[in-house]
């Protein structure tokens, strides 16, 4: 398994997965409008054959009067790898990336108040917590938990001034590649 930064190539990949796992989705164009906005948020999981078998897809929220933070848009796992961790990976990687280029302090989702699975990952796995509850936010009217998980963490780690920025920097200015987290 591989997850790495989603390409302008992996956004049909990630929206047949959308189609798979999820009841809400997306055109394709709100994936490409991700894509090109916000083009190192947004992460796929790959099997051992090269094959988009999960994704996320994230964005920074543009809302002057708050302080920086990011939005999970949507994240799926295809039922054939989960419980492999890569949900969890997906969304450590798009956090820190958040924190990286953008300084974010914060990320938020929205998740049905049913989805059971969902829930545990995000509060004890992740470190989410439910800020509010926002009433009919699906198309079908169920209620949404609107969670928000503090990056503190990921800034200590991540953000301006820490080591790890001041590992990967230099007196001359460099494009720091991604690279690739093997599962």
């Amino acid at each position: 398994m591989n997850i790495r930064n989603a390409t302008p190539e992996d956004l049909m990949n990630m929206q047949h997965c959308n189609l798979l796992c999820l009841p809400e989705n997306y055109q394709l164009k709100y994936y490409f409008y991700h894509g090109l906005s916000w083009p190192q948020l947004s992460y796929v999981a790959e099997d051992e054959n090269g094959k988009v078998v999960g994704y996320v897809l994230a964005k920074m929220e543009e809302d002057p009067e708050d302080e920086p933070h990011g939005h999970i848009t949507s994240v799926a796992v295809k039922r054939s790898h989960r419980r492999l961790g890569l949900a969890q990976k997906l969304m450590d990687q798009a956090s820190r990336a958040m924190v990286e280029s953008f300084g974010a302090k914060y990320v938020s989702l929205h998740v049905r108040v049913s989805n059971r699975a969902a829930l545990h990952l995000y509060k004890n796995t992740l470190g989410f917590e439910i800020s509010e509850i926002e009433p009919k936010y699906y198309a079908d009217g169920e209620n949404a938990y609107e969670m928000k998980r503090n990056l503190g963490d990921f800034y200590k780690k991540f953000g301006p001034g820490s080591d790890v920025k001041k590992e990967t920097t230099s007196d001359s200015p460099k494009k720091k590649e991604d690279k690739p987290v093997k599962v």
